[in-house]
């Protein structure tokens, strides 16, 4: 039989497809295997019958790293992250931060900022070699508020380890920055705490201060509602105070507010005390004014780094030839004993608090490892 043109089209390219459609099916069947042979060895790992060490392999026929099945992210709330971190650990976690920030086993990275259509997001990460784990915190601000989360990966594998809640995580490493720089730069004799800013922020203040130095005796904290300062001074066994100046007078003084302009002179300043500014991380606001950076003897900051691009309190003063970057010093330096920081018990001494992703990273770590201790949060 002779065929038409068009029935020899028709079965060229059938006789071409046949062997397309059985390279599919073959690939098929070797993608099927090799799933099935990740199941297998999901299982054996389960019921122990395979080392640890073994729980990571390489597959030879597409190279791909084969995750270890049992290791499984875990997801931790805000709840989980009250109840498993206190003010004492959290200052423990932020200082050991530090001496590895010193040694040079941590990598930090600014935080940066995209614009939103009724607020920002924010995005900032870290290294910590030491402890195994790289991570970011990222958050949306809008104004009618926030939200955060640390997103934990192991440093060593492609595996993400957690995802944790991290507004109470925030809060607490804030507060432990402060009191890590109280620590290593308050004079010895400070038996005064000054706060102004009544609001999240300074509750964590005041607790991980009262933490790292114990020989506080007296609290002293002002805001502009005399409604939240009484409430505050009630929770927290303070004095309310009448006007800033009265909680800038003690020995320890730290700004936590969300002001664009300066709640701090230089005047109201007894001699040796410790500022630790908290609040402003826009280079659009201040809470220090001129004069608080004319009297400082020491100044430092946990990232000279962030500082250059967010720290209104400083940047400003440095454009004015008020301050120069050659006397900016960073809290590592310090805590790693590199720089003695305060000199005399009568010093000025100012710490700029920007918070930084390692301090995130260190805190969220001490947090994953308590919580997989104690058998809490959500495995995802």
């Amino acid at each position: 039989m002779v065929h038409a043109p068009e029935a020899r089209s028709a079965q060229v390219a059938v006789d071409q497809r046949v062997p397309l459609v059985r390279a599919r099916i073959r690939d098929r069947v070797h993608l099927a295997a090799r799933a099935e042979e990740r199941d297998l060895a999901a299982v054996e790992r389960h019921e122990d019958t395979v080392a640890p060490a073994e729980g990571r392999k390489r597959d030879p026929v597409d190279r791909q790293v084969v995750l270890d099945y049992e290791a499984v992210p875990l997801l931790l709330r805000e709840a989980d992250v009250d109840e498993l971190l206190s003010p004492e650990d959290a200052v423990e976690a932020v200082e050991a931060c530090f001496e590895r920030l010193a040694r040079g086993v941590v990598e930090n990275q600014p935080r940066f900022r995209l614009p939103l259509e009724d607020g920002l997001f924010h995005v900032m990460a870290a290294v910590d070699r030491e402890l195994g784990v790289a991570g970011l915190k990222s958050y949306v601000g809008l104004r009618d508020g926030a939200r955060f989360v640390v997103v934990l990966f192991a440093a060593d594998s492609p595996e993400v380890l957690a995802y944790v809640e991290a507004d109470r995580l925030g809060q607490r490493r804030t507060g432990a920055a402060t009191a890590v720089a109280a620590r290593r730069l308050a004079s010895s004799g400070a038996r005064t705490l000054g706060v102004i800013g009544c609001g999240w922020q300074a509750e964590s203040q005041v607790e991980c201060l009262r933490a790292a130095l114990p020989g506080l005796e007296e609290t002293v904290v002002y805001c502009r509602s005399e409604e939240r300062r009484e409430d505050f001074a009630r929770r927290f066994d303070a004095e309310a105070a009448e006007w800033y100046s009265e909680a800038a007078a003690q020995d320890v003084v730290v700004t936590v507010t969300s002001s664009r302009d300066p709640v701090l002179r230089g005047e109201w300043l007894q001699p040796g005390a410790l500022v630790c500014a908290v609040g402003a991380n826009r280079l659009q606001a201040r809470e220090l004014d001129n004069a608080v950076l004319e009297r400082a003897a020491f100044v430092c900051c946990d990232s000279r780094a962030q500082a250059r691009v967010e720290a209104g309190d400083l940047v400003e003063p440095v454009e004015r030839g008020v301050l120069d970057w050659l006397e900016v010093h960073e809290l590592a330096d310090v805590v790693g004993g590199e720089l003695q920081g305060r000199q005399h018990d009568d010093d000025i001494v100012l710490f700029k608090s920007l918070g930084i992703a390692a301090e995130d990273l260190a805190v969220a770590k001490l947090v994953v490892d308590r919580a997989r201790e104690r058998g809490v949060g959500t495995e995802v």
